[in-house]
C-alpha cells in the first residue's frame, strides 16, 4: 500500500494511492494523517467511495513528524571510494533535525552565504514500533515502510569540522516522499533500482542491494544506542555519483532554478525544485 499526506486548508490529510488516484481517507476511519496510521499500526481500507484527487494535482505534505532522523554515511562502497573515505567497519551515523524535513514537490531554498550544494539519493526507512536493542534477525519487524529521500548537503558547511551536522540540517535539506510504501510490499534485500536526476541528466544510478550495511543491520545497530520510535526516519546512505566525488575542478555545484528527482523502483519519484 502506498500512503501519503495531502496538504489541505485544514492541515495534512491521509491519502492512499489507488488505480483511480489518491483517495482521501479522512472520513473513512479514525486516522486523519499518516502519523496516526504509523502509531496505531492499523492500515486504512479504501472502500471506493472516498473523494479522489488526481495524483498530478496533489500538493503533498510531510509524510510524518519524526522524533529523530538518524542518517548513515558512506554506505555504498563506490561512494565511500569516490569521496576519499575508507569502507567503514561499522555504520557511520550522523543526524538531521526536524527543521530539515520538506515534502515532495516543495521548493528548497539554497542559502546565499553557502556555495557547495550537493544531492544524495537515499532509501529512507520509516520505523513503525519502538525498537530498543533489537536483534538483526527481527529488525524488519519494527519497520512500518519505506520512502524516497534526498540527503541534501552543503559541503562547505559540512566539512568545517569533523562533525557533518551543520552541512546536513539546513531548512528543507531532508526532502522525503511523496509516498510511504508499507513494509509488506517492499523488500530492501531484493533488487530495487535507485537513481537521481539533475534536470534531465541521470547523475546517480545503483541498486539498494549494493549497500554495505543492510537495512536490518542499520536498524539493529541504531537500536543499541538510541530508542527508535514510530515515525522516526532513517536515511540509509547514497550511491556514487555525488558532486563531491568529482575532481575539484569539475564540481558543478547545485544552483537555484534546478530540479532534482530521486526515484526508487517500487516506491516512486521524489521531486525537489531548488530556489534562492
Amino acid at each position: 500500500m502506498k500512503l501519503c499526506n495531502i496538504l489541505s486548508c485544514d492541515g495534512p490529510r491521509l491519502g492512499v494511492l489507488t488505480q483511480w488516484g489518491i483517495a482521501d481517507m479522512t472520513r473513512s476511519g479514525p486516522a486523519r494523517t499518516l502519523d496516526d496510521v504509523i502509531r496505531s499500526g492499523v492500515l486504512p481500507a479504501p472502500s471506493g467511495s472516498e473523494p479522489v484527487i488526481n495524483e498530478n494535482d496533489a500538493v503533498f505534505a510531510n509524510v510524518c513528524t519524526p522524533e529523530k532522523i538518524p542518517c548513515v554515511g558512506l554506505n555504498y562502497k563506490k561512494h565511500a571510494e569516490e569521496t576519499g573515505g575508507k569502507v567503514p567497519d561499522a555504520p557511520v551515523i550522523f543526524s538531521k533535525f526536524n527543521n530539515a524535513l520538506s515534502a515532495a514537490g516543495s521548493p528548497v531554498a539554497l542559502p546565499d552565504w553557502l556555495r557547495c550544494f550537493d544531492y544524495e539519493a537515499e532509501l529512507v526507512v520509516v520505523i513503525g514500533r519502538t525498537a530498543w536493542n533489537v536483534p538483526e534477525k527481527s529488525a524488519k519487524d519494527y519497520i512500518f515502510g519505506y520512502t524516497c529521500g534526498n540527503d541534501l548537503s552543503a559541503r562547505d558547511a559540512q566539512f568545517i569540522s569533523n562533525q557533518w551536522l551543520i552541512g546536513k540540517t539546513l531548512p528543507g535539506f531532508a526532502p522525503v516522499g511523496p509516498y510511504i510504501v508499507t513494509a509488506d510490499e517492499f523488500d530492501p534485500d531484493k533488487p530495487h533500482a535507485i537513481s537521481c536526476r539533475r534536470g534531465s541528466e541521470i547523475v546517480q544510478s545503483d541498486d539498494v542491494t549494493d549497500m554495505i550495511f543492510s537495512v536490518s543491520e542499520i536498524v539493529s545497530y541504531l537500536s543499541r544506542y538510541c530508542r527508535l520510535e514510530p515515525g522516526d526516519l532513517i536515511f540509509t546512505g547514497t550511491p556514487s555519483g555525488v558532486i563531491l566525488g568529482k575532481p575539484k575542478g569539475q564540481r558543478d555545484w547545485l544552483r537555484p532554478g534546478e530540479t532534482l528527482s530521486v526515484t526508487i523502483e517500487g516506491i516512486g519519484t521524489l521531486n525537489t525544485p531548488l530556489i534562492q
